[in-house]
């Protein structure tokens, strides 16, 4: 004969699947608290926000530096544009350094002397000291602050 076994516990307190229960379902069981959605989904927006604000903030550095790289390029543009058009009775070597001069009738002058080397009296205006690069543009080492290059 055959022996049927009897569960003692009461049907009625037996999960049919307690895998699938949102709760432990034992005593020994892990404890299990339901997600707070709201707070979850907001610490990961001010993750993100506080992430994509840095890489927005490299980005606008970056963009400052070329602004800045970009004005220098012009400046030596305009500088190269007047020291050509300036008055000149050599040829510049590269890699030499020059001296952009303001004559009173408001023409330019290029030239070899340094402010320094004409005396108490020179006979233009200096504005600025420069070297002729290997590109044929000009690279501003000195600028007069009394008169900006950029403003001739």
């Amino acid at each position: 004969m055959s022996k049927r076994t009897v569960n003692p516990i009461d049907p009625d307190k037996i999960a049919e699947d307690p895998h699938l229960l949102p709760y432990a379902h034992t005593v020994g069981g892990a404890i299990i608290r339901p997600i707070d959605k709201g707070r979850t989904k907001g610490v990961a927006m001010s993750a993100m926000y506080e992430q994509t604000d840095s890489q927005l903030h490299q980005i606008k550095d970056q963009v400052e530096q070329l602004l800045a790289q970009a004005k220098g390029i012009h400046n030596r543009i305009d500088l190269s544009e007047k020291i050509y058009l300036a008055d000149c009775s050599f040829k510049p070597v590269m890699g030499k350094v020059y001296h952009l001069y303001e004559k009173k009738d408001g023409s330019w002058i290029l030239s070899m002397i340094a402010p320094e080397e004409w005396g108490a009296n020179p006979p233009y205006f200096f504005l600025a000291t420069t070297r002729l690069l290997h590109d044929h543009t000009w690279d501003i080492m000195v600028v007069n602050d009394e008169k900006p290059i950029m403003d001739v």
